[in-house]
């Protein structure tokens, strides 16, 4: 059987709060995936629920 302080010792360890890491790169990449959300998010405003777009073949010339 450990002894208490070694127990104790352990638990304030496995309880400390992890170091948190700043970098720019988690921000940058926040940024962007909110500004395409936005984006996104524009456009099927601009279109609305009523916009249906097809695929239309593209034409096809007869005078070859």
């Amino acid at each position: 059987m450990r002894e208490p302080q070694v127990q104790i010792d352990a638990a304030r360890v496995a309880l400390s709060e992890p170091e948190v890491r700043t970098g720019g790169i988690q921000t940058l990449a926040a940024a962007a995936l909110a500004a395409t959300a936005a984006v996104l998010l524009a456009g099927v405003m601009i279109l609305g629920p009523g916009v249906a777009i097809e695929d239309a073949p593209p034409p096809v010339s007869s005078s070859l």
